[in-house]
């Protein structure tokens, strides 16, 4: 294999490692707030949140927190890595410029 064939690879499963491990992160956000931390009765919180212990409370909105946090990082990454330039590869190509 060549070199540049290696190096392609590689950033090919860099790139799938960061997706992936933002997609993990967010699972496990996710389940920590709506299955491990879910309010007695399941269901919204509504009025229940006022009669829940405060420690609780801050556990899961740390958590909720954690869970944005990882859709925002993991929404930057594709927008800089994919989006990005799939937009600036059909600009070129509408008006007939070569990237």
């Amino acid at each position: 294999m060549s070199e540049s064939g290696w190096k392609r690879k590689a950033l090919i499963a860099l790139h799938a490692f960061i997706i992936l491990n933002f997609l993990a992160e967010i699972g496990y956000a996710s389940w920590m707030i709506f299955d491990v931390l879910q309010p007695p009765g399941g269901g919204p919180l509504g009025a229940t949140a006022l009669t829940l212990d405060h420690e609780w409370m801050v556990t899961r909105r740390l958590y909720a927190i954690e869970c944005w946090i990882a859709i925002a990082g993991l929404s930057v990454y594709l927008a800089i890595t994919e989006i990005g330039p799939r937009l600036q590869d059909a600009k070129h190509q509408r008006s007939g410029d070569t990237p």
